[in-house]
């Protein structure tokens, strides 16, 4: 994975003799802080471990990470990364890093021309991009060293704070410094996009980085996510994956479709006639539910009469459709798995966009979203439609994306995303009763890029809504509590 040598090139900025002076003054800078550093002030410490706690609840453990300006490598250690590699202009920094963490990787390199081969699923750049002499150029090295699934984190401190810093290293309660950038969120957007990112997440960290408990954890885990706090945060986070399209897929990839039936004997028929092909090759994955009515049957009887269509039909242990939902993603054999309602509430032929989403790579989580388009008469009661917008702009701030609709039954996503969300579940715990939240909470937790997919949403022809307005308004409420507790107050 690590090359044997830095190629020195001939390219700008490497022809810069100003560019080379300002590496070494960085390079002898950081190699004194790490020759005289003991213990940091107790605000610098403070500030650390509040980056630490953001950082490893944005990403999962057991996880291949570079981090580039790894300093001490206490960060790359506490991610608890399969594999860690840290990169650090300074030599001291390097060698102190490896002392501290023994099992992990540390190299000397330069972040402008990066010793490195492959890719990493992700990489961290903590308090860095501030000190670069051209950020454009390290985000463009780290393009070339990622994949479609590669996350590049970052965090980058707000020259806001540049004079109250500044008096706090007079006061040594702040590491000494050079002269830094100045980024605003729009410009670190700005330079991702020439480097061929795209956004996912931004949000605000640490309004009081002295640790006065219990204020600073109000204020660092509450108050900084608020306006006006948020406007004078101290650091910025953002989230970025490769903007390219595409996933570098030459087979078109087989798709199962999840469908849990519940009291939906009378739909059965309709699924099997309407179900488009997609991908490759198209399973139906049936979790039928303790019905009342013959629900089990009419599938066992359907799936006889189309012996063509690759079906299967589970009959579910637990409650509830998102154990239901669970069970199906669980036997599904499609690289992409998708979810659709017996109800026909969202029709079949509707399908074949989800999977052109996630195959083109603009998305990796596809949400079904009924608010858009005119409903036919009926589908959806008024109170349940004021609900549902109300809940979505919640959950939007919360999770970090625009996600119009939360409970469309409809969504779409790679089976491998999936087994990744599934096998961190429990950071979260099984706590849905509807499945829909499980999915959205995992795939804002390992970065996915959601996408919203309006779809027209149609009236019921046979049977009724499972919804319980009033008890399912008070698991929503209890849904979005949860959320903000493991995914924005941190």
């Amino acid at each position: 994975m690590i090359a044997d040598e830095v190629s020195s090139g001939t390219d700008l900025p490497f022809a810069d003799p100003a560019f080379r002076r300002y590496q070494h003054v960085r390079s002898a800078h950081w190699d004194s802080v790490a020759r005289r550093q003991r213990d940091v002030g107790f605000a610098v410490s403070s500030y650390r471990r509040r980056l630490i706690e953001v950082y490893r609840s944005a990403v999962a453990p057991g996880l291949r990470i570079l981090e580039i300006g790894c300093g001490d490598g206490d960060l790359l250690a506490a991610l608890q990364p399969r594999v860690g590699v840290g990169l650090d202009l300074s030599s001291e920094m390097v060698a102190r890093a490896a002392r501290r963490h023994s099992g992990l990787r540390f190299v000397q390199a330069d972040g402008h021309a990066l010793p490195l081969r492959g890719d990493f699923d992700v990489v961290v750049l903590s308090d860095l991009v501030n000190d670069l002499w051209d950020v454009q150029a390290v985000l463009e090295e780290l393009a070339r060293l990622s994949g479609p699934r590669t996350r590049v984190i970052l965090n980058v401190f707000s020259r806001l704070w540049g004079p109250t810093l500044a008096l706090g290293r007079r006061m040594g309660l702040a590491r000494p410094n050079l002269e830094q950038n100045w980024l605003a969120v729009e410009d670190v957007v700005g330079l991702l996009y020439l480097a061929d990112f795209e956004v996912i997440r931004q949000w605000a960290e640490v309004v009081w980085p002295l640790p006065t408990p219990p204020l600073d954890a109000v204020l660092n885990r509450v108050a900084v996510k608020l306006w006006p706090f948020s406007l004078v945060a101290l650091t910025n986070f953002f989230v970025a994956r490769l903007r390219r399209p595409g996933r570098g897929r030459r087979i078109e990839p087989s798709v199962s479709v999840i469908v849990p039936a519940r009291n939906e004997a009378g739909n059965i028929e309709a699924i099997f006639a309407r179900m488009p092909e997609l991908g490759r090759s198209t399973e139906l994955v049936f979790v039928e539910g303790h019905s009342r009515d013959d629900t089990y049957v009419a599938i066992e009887r359907t799936i006889a009469r189309y012996p063509g269509r690759q079906a299967r039909l589970l009959r579910q242990t637990g409650v509830g459709k998102g154990d239901a939902v669970r069970m199906g993603f669980a036997q599904a054999s499609g690289d992409i798995v998708l979810i659709l309602d017996a109800d026909l509430t969202v029709a079949p032929e509707d399908l074949p966009r989800f999977v052109e989403v996630l195959r083109s790579g603009k998305g990796e989580f596809v949400n079904g979203v009924r608010l858009v388009y005119p409903m036919e008469e009926q589908a959806m009661r008024f109170l349940n439609l004021l609900g549902n917008k109300l809940f979505s702009i919640a959950f939007s701030w919360i999770l970090g994306q625009p996600v119009k609709d939360t409970l469309c039954g409809t969504k779409g996503l790679w089976r491998e995303d999936y087994q990744r969300i599934a096998a961190n579940r429990a950071y979260f715990g099984d706590f849905d009763p509807f499945g829909d939240f499980d999915l959205l909470f995992g795939a804002t937790r390992a970065n996915l890029r959601i996408v919203d997919l309006p779809i027209r949403y149609r009236q019921r022809v046979y049977g009724t809504t499972n919804i319980q307005r009033g008890r399912h308004g008070l698991l929503l409420l209890r849904m979005l509590l949860y959320a903000g507790r493991r995914l924005k107050f941190v």
